[in-house]
């Protein structure tokens, strides 16, 4: 099943990696939002489904997961420590929300706890991804 899976990854990545390798599960992603669950047939909230599948990663020996900022609150008070958070999602000010429906600024997501930001088009469609990355760092120092 899924769990062997992820437990043959895991000890996979433990037996080969460099030190700053991390196996990483995915939970729910950032384009969903709870009314898109029950369309798909999966009952329950999103945060819910989030815990469930943090906790599978955990008990499989995955080092970390992605969700959602929305999400990082309640995987904190659940695992404390013990999962590597990766949000995406991330949007600066002054960037565009594209079919992203649960996002945060990059300074939001560092405030609640996130170990790894993930911010894709803000860079990669700025005329100058350089410039985009600087104002980024500018946005996350002025906290």
């Amino acid at each position: 099943g899924g769990r062997d899976m992820l437990e043959t990854a895991a000890k996979t990545v433990r037996e080969h990696r460099g030190p700053r390798c991390f196996l990483i599960g995915v939970t729910m992603l950032t384009s969903l939002e709870d009314t898109d669950l029950t369309e798909i047939g999966i009952k329950g909230k999103i945060e819910d489904q989030v815990i469930r599948l943090a906790s599978l990663s955990l008990s499989a020996g995955l080092d970390g997961v992605v969700c959602s900022a929305e999400e990082i609150k309640a995987l904190r008070k659940k695992f404390g420590e013990k999962l590597k958070l990766i949000v995406p999602g991330i949007r600066p000010k002054w960037a565009s929300d594209n079919d992203q429906k649960r996002i945060v600024t990059p300074s939001q997501a560092i405030s609640y706890g996130a170990d790894y930001i993930v911010i894709g088009r803000p860079i990669t469609r700025a005329k100058s991804p350089l410039d985009a990355v600087c104002r980024i760092v500018e946005e996350i120092d002025e906290v």
